[in-house]
């Protein structure tokens, strides 16, 4: 999945990050803009050879790992219930078609349907309005499911929480010693009522506790995985209701009545740069401010997923380049790197596997900048047009398949996937070697020397 998203991304400009950075570089220096599209025509090849491996060899080349389902025994285990929603998406379908067999942190173990409990339920189980599905997890696992749309928690109180959907997240607490509803059931504590949250499952001593949840009697040192406020976390960290309380990330429920309007956003601001009415960078900050203005996405939220880090990375890696150009360093490598009787094609290469390397080490987007000068001399130094090696450099960048720290969503599949190091380099080193060899093959084709 990680492999075919980088692969992916190589097909537009806005596909990677790295890709705007090199557009942004030789708009700069060359006062060359690329088309949205441009890159499909070496991308899109990439992405069905590359596939078409990953499909024939990962199996052969991975050994089995255990994931995030084999491991739910390690973690605290909780038992959720959610509902599939009257008209929803899901209605009709099979649990396999919903892609509730997929889930990275928990699996679905029992369906209630009209007061009959139906256990080990098979794959083609059609789901139906009404259907309270049963799952057991992780805590990560309630979070997943309030990102699938057409199910709902089954505790009714979370429609009564008084807390708009936006300000809400999932949070972790355990019981201390002076909780007012130790020795009695959670119906009895009035826990929404106190706290203004809704508690959607229990654990005890890293085990889920089974039935209602309105009918277990609190203990102290249970944990609770509950629905609440942004704010839960910060007015009782340091009371003696709970002795942990913690967030979990990312866990505020997305609004699926914004959903129509997101994606006429954001098919807008590709349609307006492909046509090149504006500048990528124009039709973004434009596509921006409209999710703000239309309430797809707060302000506090946006702020939040803006990385400082990645921005002070790249801009470090700017302002290298720069001192690399103006001290003559990237002359001096580049003559290092290639010799004047040297064909374009291996010096392609040479550049190529370069990029590759450095993005290995340091992140994809600083890869890009410090190669890029040296590119542009190579290019110089062999009287040949500059446009294949700036092109080799997005790919090369984006194509890290050899290590999880060289693209993100390598780091993300790391753990949910139970994976190691040599995992990355058993079937990272040969697809760079196709990639790699496949793109230099093609891309002066396309951008002749």
């Amino acid at each position: 999945m990680s492999y075919t998203a980088i692969l992916g991304g190589t097909c537009t400009l806005i596909g990677t990050s790295t890709n705007l950075v090199v557009d942004g570089l030789l708009q700069s220096e060359k006062g060359v803009a690329l088309g949205m599209f441009e890159l499909a025509q070496v991308g899109l090849p990439l992405l069905l050879i590359g596939s078409t491996f990953l499909i024939l060899f990962s199996d052969r080349l991975l050994p089995r790992r255990e994931g995030v389902i084999e491991q739910l025994d390690m973690a605290r285990e909780y038992s959720v219930e959610f509902v599939v929603a009257q008209n929803g998406p899901l209605a009709g379908k099979t649990i396999s078609e919903a892609g509730l067999r997929n889930l990275q942190y928990g699996y679905l173990t029992d369906i209630e349907r009209d007061g009959r409990l139906m256990t080990a339920v098979p794959p083609e189980t059609q789901l139906e309005p009404g259907d309270v599905l049963v799952f057991i997890g992780a805590p990560e696992c309630a979070r997943e499911l309030r990102q699938v749309r057409g199910v709902t928690p089954a505790n009714g109180d979370i429609h009564k929480l008084d807390v708009a959907n936006h300000q809400r997240c999932l949070v972790e607490a355990v019981i201390g010693p002076d909780f007012t509803g130790v020795g009695h059931t959670v119906r009895e504590a009035r826990v929404r009522s106190r706290f203004q949250a809704v508690i959607l499952s229990i654990s005890r001593q890293g085990r889920r506790l089974p039935g209602k949840v309105g009918d277990i009697r609190l203990q102290v040192g249970d944990t609770l995985l509950m629905e609440t406020g942004h704010d839960f976390v910060e007015q009782y960290r340091y009371r003696r209701d709970f002795l942990l309380v913690s967030a979990l990330n990312d866990s505020t429920p997305p609004n699926f009545h914004k959903a129509p309007l997101a994606l006429t956003v954001l098919g807008l601001m590709v349609g307006v740069a492909g046509v090149g009415l504006l500048s990528i960078f124009e039709a973004a900050l434009l596509a921006g401010g409209g999710m703000l203005v239309t309430g797809c996405i707060t302000v506090s939220k946006a702020r939040r997923y803006i990385d400082l880090s990645v921005l002070t990375v790249i801009a470090a890696s700017f302002s290298l380049g720069a001192a690399m150009t103006t001290s003559g360093a990237a002359q001096t490598i580049a003559g290092a790197v290639v010799s004047d009787s040297m064909s374009p094609w291996l010096a392609l290469a040479v550049i190529y596997l370069l990029t590759t390397l450095f993005t290995e080490i340091i992140t994809n987007n600083a890869a890009a900048v410090l190669m890029f000068p040296i590119a542009m001399s190579v290019a110089d130094q062999l009287g040949v047009s500059y446009m294949p090696f700036a092109i080799a450099i997005m790919f090369a960048a984006s194509a890290s398949f050899m290590t999880p720290l060289g693209y993100q969503t390598n780091l993300m599949v790391y753990g949910p996937g139970g994976y190691r190091l040599l995992d990355y380099l058993r079937l990272g080193a040969p697809l760079s070697l196709l990639i790699g060899s496949t793109a230099v093959a093609l891309i002066p084709l396309v951008w002749g020397f």
